[in-house]
């Protein structure tokens, strides 16, 4: 069964005429009965709040909109960061979520490998990067190494269909590491879908082997590349990359890495980096920017807004977002792009309770089981490195949501009741101290 299209829209499906006062014990909009009126605006940070003026599009207006399936415009995306009462954000959010995916909410058996950290490129908001490989932490995986991550989950029988792959951009290394990183890959596991290598990373190739995008993404087709995971992306305002990455392709060149391997038949997603100097206007115009190139590929899959972590990187100073701007972002992010089927709240980054909340403000996937990530971590992420399935699905189900196990291009692999295990989960806890009395 393939699901990957359930949730694509040409704009928002029109509601049922009938008044919403008679529809309040309804599933659809059950979600207006957590609406608070006056929820308090956060305080003025160097982020999301930097909005020039007050909108003049009330909530009402853009919420008439939605339901008469009319797309969004910039003015109205601004409005909407702006708007005071989260939670009645949230259920429009919610109200659209559930119009194009019910209850469903999809997660997958991934393993995460991030083969090297040598990164030539000095993103100031990166604590995951060093730029030369002695520094201290640098690494860089012999391609044994990044061959035995998966042989381990084989051998464990872990059933995982994803492997994510995303690197610094190491100047000594050969493309062919790259290709044959991927083919070995394969050699494991024929069946193993392989989501790998940043637009930024493609873009990168490309220059630094004298190629073109789409020589790179035929050849590192050919060794066993199935899409492109959708890092990368920051926020595309130059003001804020000139402060904040200045050194690696730029937003243009991004978007045409992604509108070349969607020509290509190729499926990837997108992100938005948040929370550091960016403004409100400067979020809105980054997603009508991804939600253009939808309009004209249809190739994205997922948007995933990323929050920014202060810990050991050249932003330190700043304080990162609030809860109340990540699930602001996550409303915001499903309401502006009705052509992009999902939005995911990647528990690693977000949280495990953040991103459980934000599956009632628009978020209708949760990314996979993980393994292993050291980009966030390496940021200051207090998550856990892996999440067992059986917690996925318990935490799905806790959020009155049903649980979608599905593969990278959205097949379901099981679904509901399927995924029920018939005891209940119980944490895996070594004895590593013995109290006596």
């Amino acid at each position: 069964m393939n699901d990957q299209n359930s949730g694509t829209l040409a704009g928002f499906p029109r509601p049922p005429t009938t008044d919403s006062a008679e529809q309040s014990s309804s599933p659809s909009t059950r979600q207006n009965s957590g609406t608070l009126a006056g929820f308090p605006r956060p305080p003025t940070t160097d982020s999301a709040e930097q909005s020039s003026s007050p909108s003049t599009r009330s909530f009402g207006q853009i919420r008439d909109k939605i339901r008469a399936a009319e797309v969004l415009s910039f003015e109205d995306g601004v409005a909407l960061y702006q708007h005071r009462n989260l939670m009645e954000l949230g259920a429009l959010a919610n109200e659209v979520r559930e119009r194009m995916h019910g209850d469903r909410t999809y997660f997958n058996r991934n393993l995460h490998i991030n083969a090297t950290n040598v990164c030539e490129a000095s993103c100031r908001f990166c604590s995951f990067a060093r730029l030369q490989p002695g520094d201290t932490a640098a690494y860089t995986m012999s391609l044994d190494e990044a061959w035995g991550k998966l042989r381990a989950r084989v051998a464990a029988g872990d059933p995982i269909t994803e492997i994510h792959i995303v690197n610094g951009l190491h100047p000594g290394l050969s493309f062919d590491y790259y290709t044959e990183l991927l083919a070995g890959l394969k050699r494991i596991q024929p069946s193993i879908h392989l989501k790998a290598f940043t637009a930024v990373e493609i873009f990168y190739f490309a220059k630094k082997f004298g190629m073109t995008i789409e020589g790179v993404l035929t050849a590192l087709r050919a060794a066993g590349l199935d899409s492109i995971p959708g890092g990368g992306a920051e926020i595309f305002a130059p003001r804020v990359r000139k402060k904040i990455c200045d050194d690696k392709c730029n937003a243009d060149e991004w978007l045409e890495v992604h509108r070349v391997a969607h020509r290509m038949g190729l499926r990837s997603n997108c992100t938005m980096l948040y929370g550091h100097i960016e403004s409100a206007e400067e979020r809105v115009d980054h997603m009508l920017r991804l939600r253009a190139l939808q309009d004209q590929t249809g190739g994205f899959q997922t948007f995933i807004p990323l929050a920014f972590h202060p810990d050991n990187n050249a932003l330190m100073k700043l304080p990162g977002p609030t809860g109340v701007e990540d699930l602001r972002t996550y409303a915001v992010a499903r309401l502006l792009l009705h052509n992009i089927p999902h939005v995911k709240a990647y528990w690693i980054m977000l949280g495990i309770k953040t991103a459980q909340t934000a599956l009632w403000f628009g978020a209708d996937d949760l990314d996979g089981t993980v393994q292993e990530e050291r980009i966030y971590h390496m940021a200051g992420a207090a998550t856990p490195q892996v999440m067992h399935p059986t917690e996925i699905v318990r935490l799905i189900q806790n959020a009155g949501r049903t649980p979608v196990e599905r593969d990278t291009l959205y097949n379901v692999v099981a679904e509901g009741a399927a995924l029920i295990s018939d005891k209940p989960f119980r944490r895996e806890v070594r004895r590593s101290l013995e109290v006596v009395s």
